[in-house]
C-alpha cells in the first residue's frame, strides 16, 4: 500500500482542499480539520450500517410481501437477483458522479435515495412500484458501495486498513441487525409488513446528516483532482482499468465471494432445515454466520494492510469455506454450529476484497475506477450463482450437487484471490 497522502494532504486528514475547510496554507485550523474528520468517521459508519438492511429486511418478510402484493413465485425469485444487478449497473456511474460533484455529495445523495426508496416501496400497492422503489434504494447503495473505498483512500490514506475494517464491521452489523430485528419490530408495530420494512428508512435518514457539510463545496472533488491530473498521476482518461490483470483478478475474486455470500444468505437455513434442524435454530445458525463478520471485518483488513501479499489470508478463508461445505454434506445437523462458524469466517472475503481495492491503486482516481470495475463486474458474475443452486436443488432433490458447486467455485476464488493479492498497483499495469 502506498501510505503517502495525495498532493497537498496531511497524514490522517486527507485532502488539503477538503470540502468546506477554510482556505489558506493548511486548508483551515487544526480544530476545524479534527472536527470534520470526526464527522466523516461518523458518516462512514452510519453509511455502512445502511448498505444492507434494504436487502436483509425484505428477506425476513418475503412471504408476507408476496401475499400482500399477490407476487408470483417467479417474481419473488427475481427479487433475489435484483440487488447484485442494481449494484453492477448503478455502481458504474459512481466515479463519474464523484468527479463532478465530489464523493461526499454523491454518498449524501445515495443515503437520501435509500431513505426515499425504503419509505415508498411498502406503500406502492403493486409489484411494479415495489420493484421500482427497491431499485431506487439499491441505486443509493450501489454508488455508496463503490465510493466508500475512495473516501477512505482520500481522507485516510495512512489508515486504509483500520478504516476499511471499521466500515466493514458496521456493514456486517447492519446486515445481521436487519435480519434479526425486522420480524420482532414488525410484531411490535402491529404486525404490518409495510411498517416493518419502512422503519429501516429512519437510520438511512440519519446517515444523510453527517454528509451535508461535505456537499456545500460542490467543486471540491474537481479541485482535489487537479494537481494529480496536472502531474500525470491520474485522470479520467489516463487509466484503462481493463488492461490490468490485477483489476480482472480482483473483479473475479469479488464476484466469486459475492456468489458464496448470496448462496449462504439465501440457502443455508434451508440446508439445515432439510437436515432436520428446527426452523428457529436454522435461522439462528444463519444469524451466527452473519454475525461472525462483525469482529472479523475489523481484524482482517488491519492484518491485510500489514502484509505485502494477501494470498495467505485468501487461502485461509478458502480452506474454512471448503471445510464448511464438506461438513454440510457429511454431517449437516450434528456439526451445524461448527459449519456455521466456518462459513462465517469464509464470508469475510468481502472486507478483504474491499481492503485490496484500496491497496491495489496509488491514487484516488485509481481507487475509484478499480472499485467501480471490481464491484460492478463482480456483482454481474454473482447473479447466476444463487439461481443455479436453486435449479440444482430442485432437479436433484438434495443438496449434494449444490454443495459440490459451492465447493468447486471456492477453488477459483482462492486462485484469483492470490493473484489479486500480489503487491502491485493498477496504475503500473493499466497506464496509457
Amino acid at each position: 500500500m502506498d501510505g503517502s497522502a495525495e498532493p497537498g494532504t496531511e497524514p490522517g486528514t486527507g485532502s488539503g482542499t477538503e470540502p468546506g475547510t477554510a482556505t489558506g496554507p493548511r486548508g483551515g485550523s487544526l480544530a476545524t480539520r479534527a472536527w470534520r474528520t470526526r464527522l466523516l468517521v461518523v458518516g462512514i459508519v452510519l453509511t455502512a450500517l445502511n448498505l444492507r438492511p434494504a436487502i436483509t429486511s425484505l428477506g425476513a418478510l418475503l412471504e408476507e410481501v408476496r401475499d400482500g402484493l399477490g407476487m408470483s413465485g417467479s417474481v419473488a425469485g427475481l427479487l433475489t437477483s435484483v440487488p447484485p444487478l442494481c449494484f453492477a449497473v448503478f455502481g458504474v456511474m459512481a466515479p463519474r458522479l464523484a468527479r463532478r460533484f465530489g464523493p461526499g455529495a454523491v454518498v449524501c445523495a445515495g443515503m437520501a435515495a435509500i431513505t426515499a426508496g425504503l419509505v415508498l416501496r411498502p406503500y406502492t400497492g403493486n409489484t411494479a412500484g415495489f420493484l421500482a422503489a427497491s431499485a431506487l434504494a439499491l441505486m443509493g447503495i450501489a454508488v455508496s458501495n463503490v465510493l466508500m473505498p475512495v473516501i477512505v483512500k482520500r481522507w485516510f490514506p495512512d489508515r486504509v486498513g483500520s478504516m476499511t475494517g471499521l466500515y466493514s464491521m458496521a456493514l456486517a452489523l447492519g446486515t445481521s441487525a436487519a435480519a434479526a430485528a425486522t420480524v420482532p419490530m414488525t410484531d411490535a408495530l402491529g404486525g404490518s409488513w409495510q411498517s416493518g420494512l419502512a422503519v429501516w428508512a429512519a437510520p438511512a435518514a440519519a446517515a444523510v446528516l453527517p454528509w451535508i457539510p461535505f456537499v456545500r463545496a460542490r467543486n471540491a472533488g474537481a479541485a482535489e483532482s487537479t494537481p494529480a491530473r496536472d502531474s500525470g498521476r491520474e485522470g479520467p482518461d489516463g487509466l484503462r482499468i481493463t488492461r490490468s490483470r490485477t483489476a480482472w483478478a480482483l473483479a473475479v475474486f469479488f464476484g466469486l465471494q459475492a456468489t458464496a455470500a448470496y448462496i449462504t444468505m439465501g440457502w443455508m437455513a434451508q440446508i439445515f432445515r432439510d437436515a432436520g434442524v428446527p426452523a428457529d435454530t436454522a435461522g439462528l445458525l444463519l444469524a451466527v454466520t452473519m454475525v461472525m463478520g462483525v469482529p472479523l471485518a475489523f481484524v482482517i483488513p488491519r492484518l491485510a494492510t500489514r502484509l505485502p501479499r494477501q494470498g495467505p489470508i485468501v487461502v485461509a478463508l478458502g480452506v474454512c469455506g471448503l471445510a464448511g461445505y464438506a461438513g454440510l454434506y457429511w454431517a449437516p445437523a450434528s456439526g451445524a454450529w461448527a459449519w456455521a462458524l466456518l462459513l462465517g469466517v469464509s464470508n469475510c472475503a468481502f472486507p478483504l476484497a474491499l481492503t485490496m481495492v484500496g491497496m491495489r491503486a496509488r491514487t484516488g482516481a485509481g481507487v475509484a475506477k478499480l472499485s467501480a470495475f471490481a464491484q460492478s463486474t463482480g456483482y454481474l458474475l454473482s447473479i447466476p450463482g444463487p439461481l443455479l443452486v436453486g435449479v440444482l436443488y430442485q432437479h436433484s432433490g438434495g443438496w449434494g450437487l449444490p454443495l459440490a458447486l459451492m465447493a468447486a467455485l471456492m477453488v477459483p476464488q482462492v486462485m484469483v484471490g492470490i493473484l489479486a493479492g500480489r503487491n502491485r498497483t493498477v496504475e503500473d499495469e493499466a497506464a496509457r
